[in-house]
């Protein structure tokens, strides 16, 4: 089941960061930071799947030399609480191939990010070694100011507006979804809130009600179940950090186990639907048998699946798997309160200023 997933944060020296550090780090590679005198070297790193830099056609040429890019970044900021740079995180669909992924990421940056005046540093993440095999991911490193053909301008303020950052949420909605169309797969993701997409799902759901289709309302109403979920939890830079190397803390804890169970919904959301789908199907079967068949029969069969067939069976799997995923939820909670509090210091502690 395909997630949606964009967060966006700022790279900033002001929390010990670094643009150099943090390019060299998603890339894989081996920086040198002039400013300081550091060198970031992460040759050895695994995971790392596709990395480019996208800029305007105008752009000079080293734009496209990851090292040179991010030291002039950093020697354009001369404030010791400069903001180097802005960074985007999004899951990518499994169901895609690599090819495709790629492709959609690149598509996306144009589109919302270079065509603005940005560059764009792309590095696209496998799964790590350890913990859910669907997590491909991409960060993408973009520039605070424009760049001209002579180099940096002044930073674009309206690049953080608030209007601006959900532009970008719907964009990646709609092209991740096009990518998925593309590829011929049903499955589609939202960039609105769940309990926003489950109000529309059960208004949908009452309007097929009322004027009497039953496919269009148990494939609403399956909707409707599937969305009835805790929305994944925000991660910490730290946390996300040791999410990637494969170290195992609370945060990174919990965050999994909400995605488990997010992806356990969508599993029983679409068994029902299954159900829901041979259901109709025996309806439709049964009207095409019959010879004569009366001007309601269509209503007598729903009636009478409705009464105490499908539709009983459906609402007593939904209140067990509600019931069961109540209780583990109330018993990890006690767990897990006070293992957070006594992980928290160790999360920024071991946040490197990546």
């Amino acid at each position: 089941m395909a997630i949606y997933h964009l967060r966006a944060s700022m790279i900033s020296r002001s929390a010990g960061r670094s643009a150099t550090g943090a390019a060299a780090y998603r890339s894989g590679e081996l920086i040198h930071d002039a400013r300081t005198g550091l060198d970031f070297d992460y040759r050895a790193r695994s995971g790392v799947t596709h990395v480019e830099i996208l800029a305007p056609d105008h752009a000079p040429e080293w734009v496209h030399d990851r090292s040179e890019l991010w030291n002039r970044v950093e020697a354009a900021e001369t404030r010791k609480n400069s903001q180097l740079a802005r960074e985007i995180r999004v899951a990518l669909p499994a169901e895609l191939s690599h090819e495709a992924r790629v492709e959609l990421v690149r598509d996306f940056c144009q589109r919302s990010f270079v065509d603005r005046g940005m560059v764009a540093d792309i590095a696209l993440h496998a799964p790590g070694l350890t913990g859910d095999e669907r997590n491909h991911h991409a960060h993408i490193l973009l520039t605070t100011r424009e760049i001209g053909a002579e180099g940096f301008t002044a930073k674009n303020r309206d690049w953080n507006a608030v209007a601006v950052l959900e532009d970008w949420r719907e964009a990646w909605a709609q092209d991740a979804n096009a990518a998925l169309e593309r590829a011929g797969h049903a499955l589609r993701i939202d960039h609105r809130t769940l309990e926003a997409q489950r109000a529309e799902a059960l208004e949908l759901a009452a309007e097929a009600r009322e004027r009497g289709d039953e496919a269009a309302e148990l494939a609403q109403t399956v909707r409707a179940v599937e969305l009835d979920r805790e929305p994944l939890p925000q991660l910490s830079l730290g946390a996300w950090q040791l999410k990637e190397r494969g170290i195992e803390v609370a945060a990174v804890r919990v965050w999994q186990e909400v995605r488990a169970r997010a992806l356990e919904v969508g599993r029983v959301a679409q068994e029902l639907a299954g159900h829901a789908r041979d259901w109709l199907g025996r309806v439709a079967e049964r009207t095409l048998e019959a010879l004569e068949p009366a001007p309601d029969a269509w209503g007598e069969f729903f009636a009478e699946a409705a009464e105490g067939g499908l539709r009983d069976d459906l609402s007593r799997d939904l209140d067990r798997e509600r019931h069961e995923m109540e209780q583990a939820e109330r018993s990890r909670q006690q767990e897990l309160v006070k293992e957070r509090e006594a992980h928290a210091r160790r999360d920024d502690e071991l946040d490197h200023g990546l």
